[in-house]
């Protein structure tokens, strides 16, 4: 069937220097405005991009199926300079099935494994081949954050204090508690 296959994943951090909203102009050919540093993306002039679509998970507001809202509003919400944004991936799509097919196909993907699990995810199929169908592949970014069931961003992990047998806090040497990190998602 497929004579090649692709499949990466990475962090868009503020740390790396990037940018959710640009990622999101990028993928889907769109120009958009990070209102966290003024900067404008335009990607107005990308060829390829077939389709693109956000999906939403049902706790996740409705207005975050405008791109520059939900990524705005991730960049709104973390302060951080090192934040973590978004997961980006990208996946080849086989060349040897239509578009329609491969739609139907990473959509499915997407919602059983992204979306079922409370995320929102942002996807965008491009093919920038000249004979189309030739490099066909999906950008797909999610949120790292979860979503509250009222609709509000949640914390990716809480502190835990480290418990001895008797249910008391375990000190360290300079006798403050000791801690431990606990993700609140399996996706983290």
């Amino acid at each position: 069937m497929a004579d090649s296959f692709h499949f990466s994943v990475n962090i868009i951090s503020r740390g790396k220097g990037k940018s959710a909203v640009a990622s999101a102009a990028y993928i889907s050919g769109e120009k958009i405005k990070n209102e966290w540093d003024g900067v404008t993306h335009d990607y107005t002039k990308k060829q390829g991009v077939i389709s693109k679509e956000i999906f939403l998970p049902d706790q996740a507001p409705k207005e975050y199926k405008d791109r520059k809202t939900l990524w705005n509003s991730v960049e709104l919400f973390e302060k951080n300079s090192n934040a973590q944004l978004a997961r980006n991936f990208i996946i080849s799509l086989p060349k040897e099935l239509s578009i329609e097919e491969n739609k139907k196909m990473i959509e499915e993907y997407v919602q059983n494994n992204f979306v079922k699990e409370g995320m929102i995810v942002d996807l965008a199929i491009h093919d920038e081949s000249k004979e189309g169908n030739q490099n066909i592949h999906a950008h797909i970014m999610t949120i790292v954050r979860p979503i509250n069931e009222d609709g509000t961003w949640g914390q990716k992990s809480k502190k835990e204090y480290i418990l001895d047998e008797k249910g008391e806090k375990v000190l360290n040497k300079n006798g403050k508690p000791k801690t431990r990190k606990v993700e609140l998602t399996s996706w983290n």
